[in-house]
């Protein structure tokens, strides 16, 4: 008849393991886990111990039913401490368990040792098997053990209940229960019921209750149910790099986004394909700055009409306190946009005179680019006219690659890189004039200084275009200005990028810049002639420019001396 008892609290304990199975949620406290774990074995103990039929099966029945009993009430109490918010040191943790693991230990050396139990001895009485023990002095040691964990459970609860205002009521008014059930069945329950053990009733009452608590407790942690929430919002994407901008994962949305993404591997780096390339963008404008952590990413679709529009966010991804790499959000704002289109589009006469001032303020935006441009230049003493020549420059350069058709650079970009051009050095607005003014040439001190002007013009072109809808332009201003001074075998400045690591507009930009720095007079030298320029620039090529280039920089020589013989 005990058996058969036992044998139905453990089935009822097997259910509620399953029940907390099925509802389990990632966000669970691990100290649920292990005490659902626990509560099924210690009361499987308890079954074997009535259905033993010598010494030997009751005391390794009773040693598995001693795992509960040591270890229960450490996780117990941790479960408490987590729900109360109540912070636990590692090593207090860590030393609780090392308590509770030694005292097992004497549990498994009955009858070998008399440190848990000083004798063992089997009998029948009543029809019913028992041990007939007489205790040691670590017995002693796991009631003290049982009891101060108890207590400071109990305390940590009704702390919480007086003082902590964040701490939910209802949990904490469940926690007292499964703590009272335990420990009542546990000292008294032989009392009153010398032949049954009630402890097993106890765990499975206090997995009841444990049940409740864990289908209530998630909602109570606002962290987690916000990211849960905002990871199912499809108007939300997400990327993960570490800080080698090897690519950690994305979810669905962010995918559906950048398809090409769906290909890459985790933990392979970025590469310099069209998306990846924007990606690497966003992440390398956040890292020399983190106020440039906002962008603007379109999705193109059939019509433009159809173009959805997302703002971009990078961000820190965090691992508990510890910064591990970045986060890229992406923020649908279509309907924002959609209807800020259509209040724009809502009378055409209204339309016509937007589109007529916005034309107009694109062309006093580039006036002023220009116009900065040129006062930066005037600070500087080289010769007069060094941005509209390197821009004619590109110009000549980006008209042969196109001719060439090696490299599948669009109308679009090619514009967009011409229109850079005069940016480049909007940098040296940062350098001091006793620097960018000197008559001769620079101390390494002095050329440190100066070098520093490339990531200041990358960062003030993106304070001035941060609001622009020209995402592309955006960029490939920022990447002219900052890259401009690399060179092909990684020798160059700030960032000492390599090959084909160099954007395709900085590394056209280098080749314009130098050959007018060539050709042109400067404080320090006269102008070269064309043919000594010419030679620089092909010694140059493989090691400052890219050798891909090299061809069309030989068709464009007759132009770009054509046009400086006119100057």
């Amino acid at each position: 008849m005990i058996a058969l008892f036992y044998a139905i609290v453990f089935i009822i304990s097997v259910l509620c393991t399953t029940c907390y199975i099925f509802v389990w949620h990632k966000h669970f406290n691990i100290n649920f886990t292990v005490i659902f774990t626990l509560i099924p074995i210690a009361c499987f103990g308890y079954y074997l111990s009535s259905c033993a039929t010598h010494l030997g099966e009751m005391v390794i029945a009773l040693q598995i039913t001693y795992l509960g009993g040591c270890f229960l009430p450490l996780f117990i109490l941790l479960s408490i401490l987590n729900l109360c918010q109540i912070e636990v040191r590692r090593w207090m943790r860590t030393a609780l368990f090392i308590l509770c693991a030694l005292i097992y230990g004497t549990i498994l050396t009955i009858g070998y040792s008399d440190l848990f139990y000083r004798s063992v001895t089997f009998d029948i009485q009543n029809g019913s098997v028992i041990m007939v023990k007489e205790y040691g002095p670590m017995h002693s040691a796991f009631y003290v053990l049982i009891l101060l964990l108890f207590l400071t459970g109990l305390s940590a609860i009704f702390y919480s209940l007086l003082r902590k205002k964040q701490v939910p009521r209802t949990v904490l008014q469940l926690l007292i229960l499964p703590e009272a059930v335990c420990v009542i069945c546990f000292f008294l329950g032989r009392r009153i019921f010398p032949l049954v053990d009630f402890v097993p009733v106890g765990y499975v009452l206090a997995q009841l209750i444990y049940l409740l608590i864990a289908y209530r407790v998630n909602l109570y942690d606002i962290s987690d149910t916000v990211i849960d929430s905002m990871v199912r919002d499809q108007r939300i994407g997400y990327l993960s790099f570490d800080f080698k901008y090897r690519y950690l994962g994305s979810d669905a949305n962010a995918l559906r986004l950048l398809p090409e993404l769906s290909n890459k591997a985790v933990d392979s780096t970025l590469g310099y394909k069209a998306s990846e390339r924007r990606i690497r963008h966003y992440l390398e404008s956040f890292q020399r700055d983190e106020r440039n952590g906002t962008h603007l990413f379109t999705a193109r679709g059939e019509t433009p009409e159809e173009d959805s529009y997302y703002n971009v966010n990078v961000s820190y991804l965090y691992d508990d306190t510890r910064r591990r790499g970045y986060i890229v959000t992406f923020t649908d704002d279509t309907p924002n946009r959609r209807y800020i289109r259509l209040l724009d589009t809502y009378n055409e006469r209204l339309q016509a005179e937007v589109e007529e001032k916005t034309h107009h303020i694109v062309e006093m935006h580039d006036n002023l680019i220009m116009s900065l441009a040129m006062m930066v230049e005037s600070r500087d003493n080289s010769t007069g006219g060094h941005i509209k020549r390197t821009s004619e420059g590109v110009r000549i350069l980006i008209d042969e690659i196109l001719k060439e058709g090696k490299l599948s650079l669009s109308q679009e970009f090619c514009a967009d890189v011409i229109k850079a051009a005069p940016m480049h050095d909007l940098g040296k607005i940062a350098v001091d004039d006793a620097v960018l003014r000197k008559p001769g040439r620079f101390t390494d001190e002095e050329f440190e200084r100066m070098k520093q002007h490339a990531a200041e013009g990358a960062r003030v072109i993106h304070e001035i275009l941060l609001h622009t809808d020209d995402e592309s332009f955006k960029q490939v201003a920022e990447n002219v200005a900052h890259y401009h001074h690399e060179r092909w075998n990684g020798s160059g400045y700030p960032e000492r990028l390599a090959g084909e690591q160099i954007p395709i507009e900085a590394r056209i930009m280098a080749i314009a810049d130098v050959y007018d720095a060539l050709v042109s007079k400067r404080v320090y030298k006269e102008a070269f002639d064309f043919t000594k320029a010419d030679s620089i620039i092909m010694e140059g090529m493989g090691t400052q420019f890219d050798p891909g280039l090299q061809s069309a920089y030989e068709k464009a020589r007759p132009r770009l001396e054509r046009y400086y013989s006119e100057l």
